[in-house]
C-alpha cells in the first residue's frame, strides 16, 4: 500500500484551466477554526487579480454572513456579506419559495429563528404549531428541543434540515453537526427529513450561481468535501475541485465512486 504523500501525490490533478467564478467553502478549506490554511490568502488574491468573481460558501449556521466577511477580513481576505453565501441564504430561499405561509420551529441556535424572521417567515414555539421543523448546526441541543421536535412531528410537521454535514472539521478533531441534530429527531419519530437545502442539494447551488452571476459552465465549487462541495458542484453543472486541506482523505478519495474534475492539496494549486 502506498504512503500518504505518495497517495497524495499520486492522486493530484490540477484544475488545468481557469472559471469565471469561484464558489470556495470555508472550514477546512480557507481556514480550521481561526487559522487561514496554508497559502488560502495569496490563492484568493491571484484569483481576484484575474478578474474572477469569488464567494465564499458555508454549510454552518453559527454565524451570519456578516462575522464570517469580517472573520475573512481579519484574517487576510477581505469581504463583505455580499461574498458569503450560507445554508441560511438557502434555507430562506426554499421557504419563501416553496413553504411562504409555514409555521417553523427551529431546533437551532437563535441566530436561525431571527434570519427566518427578518425574512418574513413565521416561526412558533408550541409544537402543535408548527407546519415545518427545522433543524440545523445546534451546540445548544438539548433533550427539550428533541421532545419539542418529536411533539411537532408526530403532530403532522415535516423535517427540514440546513445540512447533511455530520462534523463539522475543527483543528481538535470537529464538531458533531446538522446531520446529528437530524438524526436524532429521525430516529425518535421514524421521520425522514423532507429536504435538506445546503450543500449538495439545487438550493444552495441556486443560491450560489445566483451570488456569483456566471453561468455554471463558468463556476467552480471548490472544497474538502466529496459528498457536498464537490457533489453539489458535479450536479450543478460547476467544475468540482477538491482540497486536501479538510474531511477528505488522499484514502477517502481513493475509495469514492465521486470523481472531482481537480485535486489540490491546497488552495495554492487553484490559481
Amino acid at each position: 500500500m502506498m504512503n500518504g504523500s505518495r497517495l497524495s501525490s499520486a492522486l493530484l490533478r490540477p484544475p488545468g484551466r481557469r472559471y469565471t467564478g469561484y464558489a470556495l467553502d470555508l472550514d477546512g478549506t480557507v481556514y480550521l477554526d481561526d487559522a487561514l490554511l496554508p497559502g488560502a490568502d495569496e490563492a484568493i488574491a491571484q484569483l481576484r487579480r484575474d478578474g474572477a468573481r469569488v464567494v465564499f460558501v458555508t454549510n454552518k449556521t453559527l454565524e451570519s454572513a456578516q462575522d464570517y466577511a469580517k472573520k475573512l477580513t481579519r484574517l487576510n481576505i477581505p469581504a463583505t456579506p455580499d461574498d458569503v453565501v450560507t445554508a441560511l441564504d438557502a434555507l430562506v430561499l426554499f421557504l419563501q419559495e416553496r413553504h411562504p405561509q409555514a409555521r417553523l420551529l427551529t431546533v437551532a441556535e437563535p441566530l436561525v429563528g431571527s434570519a427566518l424572521t427578518e425574512a418574513g417567515l413565521t416561526v412558533v414555539s408550541e409544537p402543535e404549531d408548527a407546519d415545518i421543523v427545522v433543524v440545523s448546526f445546534d451546540r445548544t441541543f438539548d433533550y427539550a428541543k428533541l421532545h419539542a421536535a418529536y411533539r411537532a412531528v408526530r403532530s403532522g410537521a415535516v423535517i427540514v434540515a440546513t445540512n447533511a454535514d455530520p462534523y463539522c472539521p475543527t483543528a481538535d478533531g470537529g464538531l458533531p453537526d446538522c446531520a446529528a441534530m437530524t438524526a436524532a429527531i429521525e430516529a425518535c419519530t421514524g421521520v425522514r427529513a423532507k429536504t435538506i437545502v445546503g450543500k449538495p442539494s439545487p438550493h444552495m447551488a441556486k443560491s450560489v450561481l445566483d451570488r456569483l452571476g456566471v453561468p455554471a459552465s463558468e463556476a467552480a465549487m471548490v472544497g474538502d468535501r466529496l459528498d457536498t462541495d464537490v457533489a453539489m458542484g458535479k450536479a450543478a453543472g460547476m467544475a468540482g475541485i477538491l482540497v486536501l486541506t479538510g474531511a477528505t482523505s488522499p484514502a477517502d478519495l481513493a475509495r469514492s465512486d465521486i470523481r472531482p474534475h481537480a485535486v489540490v492539496s491546497t488552495l495554492a494549486g487553484v490559481p
